[in-house]
């Protein structure tokens, strides 16, 4: 009976996705190539719109297809500029500013192509922000607190991600690997209610939200980590199966969903509100208030109800949590349901600025976990600090790097942390070994 119920989950898990449209419609590249899809606001395809890659004594110029989509394939790895020929734009539609056309792409893998994304907005395009390589007028400190902003606003995607994975991990001490693929679900579920379903997308948010909860969060410690406990699995035998869940659900994804990045309807191409130096968009807004009353849930529910209580008594001690009456299990569950919920809507967030796509998770796993260890693992206070702090230190980086290589800052967080405190700023000392 318990087989039955686990097979019905997981049909249930599939069956929304089946949905998506089939896996990518161009043909894989055969060597490195840079590629991308032009589509409205509204979700459709622009064809007929010109695009030239030039680099390393390379050029080329393509066109789009009915689906919006295009490709140049690249006689080798290297930097490239991408340049996008606004004149050849359909009608009413436009960039959200006349220096996104020109972009830099690094391409570094000759299996996996480069994909490259130009923000589109119905009507004219908004005036350039800034000018001279500076945002708003302001120079040098107009620009960093700007991208201070984005960073805290970034902070929150990296924090709800985080805290999802700082509660899992303090209850069942799992370093989860596949915590990013709940992230990509969230996204895709809300393409999928919005677009598909033709729920409004302030509905679709919400429904997607609750969806992930069930399905990235009960379904899969049903149907995968309950019974590897119940079986007395070491946690390195369930580290690597983590791994292994993460790989399969990205290949998942890109077999139901197909490799070209969607956006989100109604949110693509907003006008920023100017605060002095600052842009804000109101998608953003409403993004972050979001983010903040959903991690505020978090800790009033980890501080001041009974669960809450009894899942910080879990995480301190299991077996004298459930020789105390505590029902480990059923504390368990309702951590994976919150993380997955909160990866969730973290997936969503980051999908109405940048799009979704089946690589959603693992472009966000690493950021996720510098957060963790940066302020401490297993802390989900830790988690929302180091996460913030790594936002902001990502966004600020561009200042002085090309941001190409921004994530890389995630990178140096995590080697410096580790080398010279590996507990994290509010993580405790313990002995190994």
């Amino acid at each position: 009976m318990i087989k039955r119920v686990r097979v019905a989950l997981l049909a249930l898990l599939i069956a929304p996705l089946l949905s998506l449209s089939p896996a990518v419609a161009q043909d894989a590249p055969s060597g490195p190539a840079i590629t991308g899809t032009l589509e409205s606001p509204g979700g459709e395809g622009l064809a007929g719109v010109s695009i030239t890659v030039e680099g390393n004594g390379f050029s080329e110029t393509v066109t789009s297809n009915e689906a919006g989509e295009w490709q140049v394939i690249l006689p080798d790895t290297g930097a490239y500029q991408v340049t996008l020929d606004v004149s050849t734009l359909p009608d009413g539609i436009s960039l959200t500013s006349e220096d996104r056309a020109v972009t830099s792409a690094t391409v570094i893998s000759r299996e996996r192509p480069k994909r490259i994304g130009f923000p589109l907005v119905e009507g004219d395009a908004p005036a350039a922000v800034g000018g001279g390589g500076t945002i708003g007028g302001a120079g040098f400190w107009g620009q960093a607190a700007q991208l201070t902003v984005d960073g805290l606003a970034f902070g929150l995607v990296i924090a709800l991600g985080a805290v999802g994975l700082s509660l899992v991990y303090g209850t069942t001490k799992l370093v989860n690997f596949a915590h990013g693929e709940l992230l990509a679900l969230g996204g895709l579920l809300a393409y999928f209610f919005s677009v598909l379903v033709g729920l409004p997308i302030l509905v679709a948010i919400p429904v997607a939200v609750l969806a992930s909860a069930f399905l990235g969060g009960y379904v899969q410690n049903l149907v995968v980590w309950k019974p590897l406990r119940k079986r007395g699995t070491g946690l390195t035998a369930l580290l690597v199966v983590s791994i292994g869940l993460a790989l399969f659900l990205q290949y998942l994804f890109l077999f139901l969903f197909g490799g070209r990045t969607r956006i989100l309807p109604g949110f693509a191409g907003q006008a920023g509100i100017n605060i002095g130096p600052i842009a804000v968009t109101p998608r953003d807004m409403i993004a972050a208030v979001g983010a903040v009353v959903l991690l505020a849930l978090t800790f009033w529910w980890l501080g001041k109800t009974q669960s809450g209580k009894a899942t910080r008594a879990v995480a301190d001690n299991p077996a004298l949590a459930s020789a105390s009456g505590i029902n480990v299990e059923k504390v368990i569950t309702t951590v994976w349901v919150i993380a997955a919920g909160l990866g969730g809507y973290a997936g969503i967030m980051f999908a109405l600025s940048n799009g979704v796509s089946w690589q959603l998770g693992v472009q966000l796993l690493l950021l996720i976990f510098a957060g963790v260890i940066l302020g401490g693992l297993g802390t989900a206070t830790g988690a929302l600090i180091g996460s913030l702090i790594v936002g902001v230190f990502i966004q600020l980086s561009v200042l002085f790097i090309p941001s190409e290589l921004k994530y890389v800052g995630a990178l140096v967080v995590l080697i410096i942390v580790l080398l010279i405190r590996p507990q994290g700023i509010l993580g405790r000392k313990e002995r190994v070994g």
